[in-house]
């Protein structure tokens, strides 16, 4: 998600046939959708198709994506892992737990908990709280396709391929995200010139 700005649903859903490892090519048209009933319904996956024509689309991959997704292959083809799950006629799903099965966001969120607080753990068991270490924030899946936006915007990329990428079926959405960077970076290069100035007229 960091690094596609793909929606978790999108990503959870994403099967072996949807990437394209030699062109370098990720294929969104569909999200597994994870409905937790409190009733007859019960718990069960579901796979939805884009709203919107933006919602399906390529997303180029880049190199550490594409290692990524060979050391995944690499990992389950040594540990004799493979997707059991079958929902709406869609299996051969990339991201399954050790017994095949597709994975939801809940999990996923948790997952990401654990590792912040790992990280966090070892950082302060390292330095030590008096020494007001800098530690990982809480944030969820959905603040990684936000983040990857961001960095996106802060390259300087352009705006109708951000959104593109992002899947936003309206370019406001996406401009909502560019002004708050362009604003940020506004901030900081006008900063820096008032740095500069302040620096030329005392010398």
């Amino acid at each position: 998600m960091a690094n596609t700005g793909m929606r978790v649903g999108e990503i959870t859903g994403l099967r072996w046939s949807d990437i394209d490892l030699k062109k370098g090519i990720i294929r969104v048209n569909h999200t597994l959708v994870y409905y937790n009933h409190r009733d007859e319904k019960g718990c069960y996956f579901s796979i939805n198709t884009p709203k919107t024509k933006a919602g399906e689309r390529e997303i180029p991959m880049t190199e550490g994506v594409k290692q990524a997704f060979l050391m995944e292959r690499e990992f389950q083809s040594q540990a004799e892992i493979s997707s059991k799950s079958r929902v709406d006629g869609y299996d051969d799903f990339i991201f399954v737990n050790r017994y095949g099965d597709v994975q939801n966001q809940g999990n996923l969120n948790k997952a990401l908990r654990r590792m912040m607080r790992d990280c966090n753990d070892e950082i302060l068991e390292k330095y030590g709280v008096d020494s007001d270490p800098v530690l990982l924030p809480q944030f969820s899946c959905h603040i990684l396709r936000h983040t990857f936006a961001t960095r996106l915007c802060e390259s300087g990329a352009n705006l109708k391929f951000i959104q593109s990428i992002l899947g936003h079926a309206d370019v406001s959405t996406t401009m909502n995200i560019y002004v708050d960077v362009t604003d940020a970076l506004k901030k900081k290069e006008i900063t820096a010139f008032d740095d500069y100035m302040t620096t030329k007229l005392e010398t």
